[in-house]
């Protein structure tokens, strides 16, 4: 049982599936603090709003002030930058992450959770634990790729924490409506749409409102059933994964509701060492030529 667990936490991985993971996270949280958590720069001097989660009061985080909100953006940008230039990836990445988890704590202690940044955050924080990543003429080929038992326990935690946000997300129903049942046969879907919904959810409520709670039935199995993806390989993973996405397309085109965050963390379950990425993005230049240690020098001509 025990080396089953370790296989299971533990798998060899590609450490090419974490250079191009890398450059795919930093590059969406660079595009995050500009955009879906901005949030931190107006909560700025805004005290009086400030409830702090049960990590921020544990860290003893004073309320965010202009100068420390623009610090930790400017931190973050750098830092995502200089990782996904390759330029010391694990140093970079540490620093990151201990910005984006504290801009994080700012964004979500006034008021709002969101609970789609988890798996982001811990992505955040597991890629700077992978040595070994950052120079592609270390990482095999595409027949036989260097792999690390470090790689796949990082891997491993993104998809953990894809999973739970999924499945934990079967909690509030319950506590909310009583029961799943009660969730599963309510309006909600109905009433979210109405309130909220796009031109063809509009178009539903009124001419096939029936759709709705078979939907969230879908949407309830999903979440549940989520931890079985953590199991699957090859095209039934591929296929899952096209599933759960085609889920939040659906959300977005009727309720404008994206999920990005988790949705790009998708990628961990995916093989993106077939991506080539170019040798100065995600890692340093090798140099041009380079002689094996195996192969003997060539005689210079007379």
């Amino acid at each position: 049982m025990g080396g089953a667990v370790r296989g299971f936490l533990f798998p060899a991985l590609p450490l090419a599936r974490i250079r191009v993971l890398r450059v795919i996270v930093y590059a969406f949280v660079m595009l995050d603090v500009l955009t879906f958590s901005r949030d931190v720069l107006s909560h700025a001097d805004n005290a009086g709003f400030y409830t702090p989660l049960a990590l921020a009061r544990l860290l003893h985080l004073p309320p965010v002030t202009a100068p420390v909100a623009w610090m930790l953006l400017a931190v973050i940008l750098a830092g995502c930058a200089a990782a996904i230039a390759g330029w010391r990836p694990r140093l970079t990445g540490a620093v990151v992450a201990a910005a984006f988890w504290v801009w994080m704590l700012y964004s979500n202690s006034y008021g709002y959770i969101a609970h789609d940044h988890m798996a982001l955050m811990v992505a955040t924080a597991v890629l700077p634990t992978v040595g070994g990543a950052a120079r592609p003429e270390l990482e095999g080929s595409l027949e036989a790729p260097a792999r690390s038992e470090a790689a796949g326990w990082a891997l491993r935690a993104i998809q953990i924490a894809v999973v739970c946000t999924y499945f934990f997300s079967v909690i509030p129903k319950i506590l909310y409506s009583g029961s799943l049942a009660n969730w599963g046969n309510s309006a909600i879907l109905t009433w979210a749409s109405i309130r909220r919904g796009s031109p063809l959810a509009h178009l539903l409520v009124e001419h096939a409102p029936w759709v709705f709670v078979p939907a969230q039935w879908a949407g309830l199995a999903l979440e549940a059933l989520s931890p079985v993806v953590l199991f699957l390989r090859g095209r039934a993973l591929h296929l899952a994964v096209v599933l759960y996405l085609g889920f939040h397309l659906s959300t977005l085109v009727l309720l404008g509701i994206h999920f990005l965050p988790t949705v790009i963390c998708w990628a961990a379950f995916l093989p993106l060492e077939k991506l080539r990425l170019p040798q100065r993005v995600g890692g340093r230049s090798p140099s041009l030529t380079r002689r094996s240690p195996t192969t003997p020098r060539s005689r210079p001509r007379r």
